[in-house]
């Protein structure tokens, strides 16, 4: 008898509905075969499905079974495979009803006992089920919240071949998954601003940053607080959708990186690599290629903390995914592309010792070792980051000061109010902030008056700017007119973008 029971493969980012097939034949050796362009894991199911369905009290054939696992030309990875190939083999064997899984889609790693372990990329997954109108899905119990995503999907949590088999013979039925209750998932702890003694004017363009989605890179000796203004930025963001909510959600999905216990992300992601970080590791690899830190960090922020460290190709791979907000991975096996559409922050010392420039402590480095150590940072690159500010060391009586800063939701107001701005502005195009427009749309909304124009001549001619630091220049006096709530450039904005731009080094 052959049987046919529905399964799913992920592919990138992406779901695939994979037929898989099941057939009794005469004989006993090999037990079972599996064919389908299937990888190492899946092979390992062949031991997996025999000692879980014998171990559940079912019978295991004694025939050869051999299993396709359909299009042969998708191929297939991880341990999701083990349930529907264990089901198929109990409807081949007559042990379950031919129809019993007809119009659903089933994924779940088998255990030797028979228990149902928890897979990566349950997300996806549910999707392609709603998407071609399947409707019911049995996902291991523990991932059974991240598919209740979708209210119009059934869910059946599955925590073991035996329990699944009572259901599906009608002995004892489980109760499908209760749809998740979004407003009900609670956001992360973040850092407030209120917390950041002094620090003014890095504050402020922190939240020029956040109001325009513009890159940012401080500059400052050690323990002047940069790392902390970095991971209070994610709370002064605009919240995300719920269809931004849910592309995040997917990608962590995939990357099995969700927070244990919260199956739907609603705070923008934080990713800190450490600058010892692989080229793989930062934009995604492998053999078959999986998402890196930059896609983990989409509609985020995307740190990079002692930024001259990272090695110098890992950090010019980040100089397409920055203007294209998407990376290309390309293996042998084929060509994956994931979304990258981060906000930058980068930090880094002065120079090796960190005191260059410093009013109290002397620096111990030589000046040829204090350029080398900037250019390891690539001009292109540079030009990449809309904003560069330095961070001084705090005095002890703003450290000691028992006030409290402007708290993170104030600053969040401001921003929501000039990214509303942007939206309207956008509404019938794929931008969604200021730091997205291509030269056209900067012609359109980033006029200068004369007296602005003056300024700005006057800056390109000394600063040396070139044609991309002119363009995000522009953008950057648009956002900070935004959030002074003005139709217009003027001298003041331009004036505050330009002091945004690095200083030229006199070492």
């Amino acid at each position: 008898m052959l049987a046919k029971v529905n399964a799913c493969a992920v592919i990138g980012l992406d779901g695939v509905v994979v037929d898989v097939e099941v057939d009794l034949t005469p004989g006993i050796k090999p037990p079972i075969i599996i064919v389908g362009l299937p990888d190492v894991s899946v092979q390992e199911s062949r031991e997996r499905v025999q000692s879980a369905i014998r171990n559940t009290g079912l019978e295991y054939p004694r025939k050869r079974v051999r299993v396709n696992l359909a299009p042969a030309t998708v191929r297939k990875e991880g341990s999701a495979y083990d349930l529907p190939i264990a089901l198929g083999i109990l409807i081949a064997n007559r042990q379950l009803p031919p129809q019993c899984l007809q119009d659903a889609l089933v994924m779940g790693e088998l255990s030797l006992d028979g228990s149902v372990r928890h897979i990566r990329g349950v997300l996806p997954m549910a999707a392609v089920a709603r998407a071609q109108g399947y409707k019911r899905v049995y996902v291991p119990a523990e991932d059974a919240p991240e598919a209740a995503i979708f209210p119009d999907l059934e869910v059946i949590p599955v925590s073991s071949l035996a329990d699944l088999f009572q259901h599906l013979v009608g002995q004892v039925i489980i109760d499908p998954q209760p749809a998740l209750a979004v407003e009900q998932v609670s956001a992360l702890v973040q850092t407030d601003f209120r917390e950041i003694k002094g620090q003014e004017h890095v504050k402020r363009a922190l939240e020029v940053a956040a109001a325009g989605a513009h890159n940012l890179l401080m500059i400052g000796p050690p323990g002047a607080g940069k790392t902390l203004m970095a991971r209070a930025l994610p709370s002064i963001l605009p919240s995300m959708t719920l269809e931004e909510a849910l592309d995040v959600t997917r990608i962590y999905s995939v990357a099995d990186a969700l927070p244990e216990g919260i199956p739907l992300l609603k705070s923008r992601p934080f990713r800190a690599p450490h600058h010892t970080i692989s080229h793989a590791g930062l934009v995604g690899g492998g053999n078959w290629p999986h998402p890196g830190e930059i896609s983990l960090a989409h509609r985020g922020v995307l740190f990079l903390d002692e930024f001259p460290e990272f090695g110098s190709r890992t950090l010019e791979v980040l100089r397409q995914p920055l203007e294209d907000k998407i990376i290309t991975i390309s293996r042998a096996q084929g060509t994956l592309t994931f979304p990258a559409n981060f906000q930058l922050v980068a930090a880094m010392n002065p120079c090796p010792c960190g005191y260059y420039g410093d009013p109290t402590r002397v620096c111990t480095c030589a000046p040829g070792i204090v350029t080398k150590y900037q250019r390891r940072i690539s001009g292109p690159l540079m030009d990449r980051i809309d904003i560069h500010v330095e961070v001084p060391r705090v005095d002890y009586e703003k450290l000691s000061d028992a006030r409290l800063g402007e708290p993170s939701a104030v600053i969040r107001t401001r921003v929501e109010s000039a990214r509303q701005i942007q939206r309207e502005r956008f509404a019938n195009t794929s931008l969604t902030s200021n730091a997205d427009m291509h030269p056209a749309q900067v012609r359109q909304y980033c006029s200068l008056d004369e007296s602005c124009r003056g300024l700005m001549r006057t800056a390109m001619n000394q600063l040396q700017l070139s044609a991309r630091a002119y363009h995000r220049i522009l953008k950057l006096a648009r956002t900070i007119a935004d959030l002074a709530g003005s139709p217009h450039i003027s001298t003041i904005h331009l004036a505050e973008a330009l002091q945004y731009r690095p200083r030229v080094s006199d070492v």
